[in-house]
């Protein structure tokens, strides 16, 4: 089977470069803090029958930095993920995630990884180029690498730089045919022009990184040095699919927490929910050295790998869809 044979790709791959791989927990206190991750809840009963809530993990991110922050230095994490809310050809609840991150090692470096990582992929299977619907692309051709303000000018014709308040911000996206409501804000707006106007235009014919994202859209990424505005957060994509989300990692606890308080406000204003804060965590950050890492959609890169229409179609056995 493809799949497998792209997974022992994958594991050759970062033998090769000397990592470690780890197997994180699934069951956690904290799933992830972000404004529209959505968790699985169960619980556990002790002896005597008191109980406390449990989730599975979004993502092995918190796991691993703990395990920087412990002194680990190269290492991946290659199993399962679980997200609620979530279901369609590119999503699936429970679904393989492939991370990785290096410490004391720049951002450049795991944009790099993510490409070569591709390209050992190609290799394992027995098509040249991968696939999506009418779509391909030649994985060997040199990446396009883009940053979101000009993706954002190329693709939908909005300025970002003129867009800093929301109001700007929905009459560009309006002009460029995104529908706005009256209660979305500026990042909602953003998400919209990106996934309708941005997004599907990536990725054709070779790879593409798209990078810079604004710092308010990069909660776990550190801003970029030379521009505070953006972040050193990249997305890269093959025929309009994003496969993986990679930041260099941002490790000041204060801002962090500063940032997933913001988002668990306002997930419990739209959702009426908020998950706990991971005060181990936030804990490991002032331990963590610098790092970069990145997070890559398994099954996506098979699809494409496989010329698959659908990520149910790549999967062992899928979850049933009774909705």
């Amino acid at each position: 089977m493809a799949r497998a044979r792209i997974a022992t790709a994958v594991r050759a791959f970062f033998a090769e470069r000397g990592f470690l791989e780890v197997d994180p927990a699934a069951l956690t206190a904290s799933p992830g803090n972000e404004t529209h991750l959505h968790a699985f809840g169960t619980e556990a009963i002790h002896e005597g029958g008191a109980r406390h809530s449990l989730f599975l993990h979004t993502s092995p991110e918190f796991a691993c930095k703990k395990l920087l922050a412990a002194g680990e230095r190269r290492i991946f994490s290659f199993g399962h993920a679980f997200r609620n809310r979530e279901r369609g050809p590119l999503h699936h609840p429970e679904f393989t995630m492939l991370e990785w991150y290096r410490a004391e090692e720049p951002y450049d470096t795991i944009i790099a990884d993510t490409i070569s990582l591709v390209h050992s992929v190609a290799r394992a299977t027995p098509a040249i180029f991968l696939r999506h619907r009418a779509r391909s692309l030649d994985p060997f051709q040199p990446a396009e690498r883009i940053t979101v303000a000009s993706a954002f000018m190329q693709h939908a014709n909005i300025d970002l730089s003129g867009c800093a308040e929301r109001t700007a911000f929905a009459t560009a996206a309006q002009r460029a045919g995104v529908s706005v409501a009256a209660d979305d804000t500026w990042s909602d707006i953003f998400s919209k022009v990106l996934v309708a106007k941005v997004e599907p235009r990536l990725g054709d014919g070779r790879l593409c990184v798209l990078d810079e994202y604004p710092v308010s859209e990069a909660a776990l990424a550190r801003p970029k040095p030379r521009d505070p505005r953006v972040a050193e957060r990249f997305e890269l994509f093959g025929c309009g699919v994003e496969v993986a989300n990679g930041f260099g990692e941002l490790t000041d606890a204060a801002e962090q927490r500063r940032r997933f308080a913001a988002a668990m406000a306002e997930k419990e204003l739209r959702y009426g929910e908020r998950y706990p804060l991971d005060e181990d965590f936030l804990a490991a950050l002032a331990a963590m050295p610098p790092a970069s890492g990145v997070a890559l959609g398994f099954d996506r890169l098979v699809m494409l790998a496989t010329g698959a229409a659908k990520i149910d179609d790549v999967l062992w056995t899928p979850v049933p869809d009774h909705a």
